[in-house]
């Protein structure tokens, strides 16, 4: 439909898509920040300042974890993205950061799949989509595998109340719904594409890739998980570092399987972290400043980076 559109008005209409995701993004950063009737900024500013948080010091270990954490996902697509198409860390950088501006405000970051395939011809796109989905599946793999073994370990050594029918009940439909996708898609076909379509690329890719993509996958998570931790040592919290690790792989595990808003993935954090450190009677402030800071950090700071890639994006010729 965009081919046959007028030069001038191609470029009206993509200079207006990058704006409003652009303006869109900061407009929600802002609502969560300052306009939040659930996080008082005056409180977040004044425990800040009360802990030291923000000095010349620990400012430098939190963008230092900061960059590692983004200097491993944006190796980590590079290495994706140049089994079809040789691109430059420079290059996978634009991508990485401005598909991450456009996907804070797409439920689960899925706008992420289609910002980063619009950056290579029409023929690798779904290819790249396929790249994209397998570098989320391992980050989300790595989550799970740790999480389940921290959940373990929070549960048996805490008076934790689960309600174990409502949990059996949840998994079974999971269960259930994973069951019909994988018997039931086999069959299905959507112009022309198949899971054995799917089935095959995912074949395709080199065993030397799915390890070096895990193996990164495994080094960003325990990046953040242990900024996390340093924020924690920062506020002053009493906790020690078993129970801490095993408190913050709950968080993210249990974060993990709550569909939401990337933009609102602080709030859900936020909600699931007051509830995991409860039982190391942590203040629920302290913890709200902590994941609002975890939030800033690895999100917010590098989202407005991406904005200034979406902005100067253009579209690639298929030719």
């Amino acid at each position: 439909m965009l081919n046959s559109l007028p030069y001038k008005t191609k470029q009206f209409f993509w200079l207006a898509i990058k704006l409003s995701i652009v303006i869109g993004c900061g407009y929600f950063v802002y609502q969560k920040l300052v306009e939040n009737d659930n996080f008082h900024f005056s409180d977040f500013y004044q425990n800040l300042i009360k802990n030291n948080v923000f000095s010349l010091k620990n400012s430098v270990i939190l963008l230092f974890f900061t960059f590692f954490n983004w200097i491993l996902e944006i190796t980590k697509w590079k290495n994706l993205a140049s089994s079809v198409q040789k691109i430059s860390f420079y290059e996978a950088t634009k991508q990485s950061l401005a598909s991450l501006t456009t996907s804070l405000i797409t439920p689960n970051r899925i706008g992420e799949y289609g910002a980063k395939a619009l950056y290579f011809k029409k023929q690798h796109r779904k290819q790249i989509v396929g790249l994209n989905l397998v570098g989320n599946f391992y980050q989300m793999l790595i989550t799970l595998i740790f999480g389940v073994i921290g959940f373990g370990f929070f549960y048996y050594n805490n008076d934790v109340t689960i309600n174990f029918r409502r949990v059996m009940r949840i998994l079974l439909l999971g269960l259930f719904l994973i069951s019909a996708f994988f018997f039931g898609a086999k069959h299905f076909k959507y112009r022309g594409y198949s899971t054995e379509k799917a089935r095959k690329f995912i074949d395709r890719i080199q065993f030397s890739l799915n390890v070096k993509t895990a193996f990164l996958s495994l080094f960003r998570y325990l990046v953040f998980s242990h900024q996390f931790y340093f924020l924690l040592l920062l506020f002053n919290v009493e906790i020690s570092y078993f129970d801490a690790i095993t408190a913050i792989t709950s968080v993210y595990f249990i974060a993990s399987i709550v569909p939401m808003l990337s933009l609102f993935d602080v709030v859900l954090k936020g909600t699931v972290a007051i509830w995991v450190f409860t039982y190391f009677d942590i203040p629920p402030i302290t913890i709200l400043s902590i994941t609002t800071l975890m939030w800033i950090f690895n999100f917010v700071i590098p989202a407005i980076i991406g904005s200034y890639f979406v902005l100067i994006f253009k579209p690639v010729a298929n030719k």
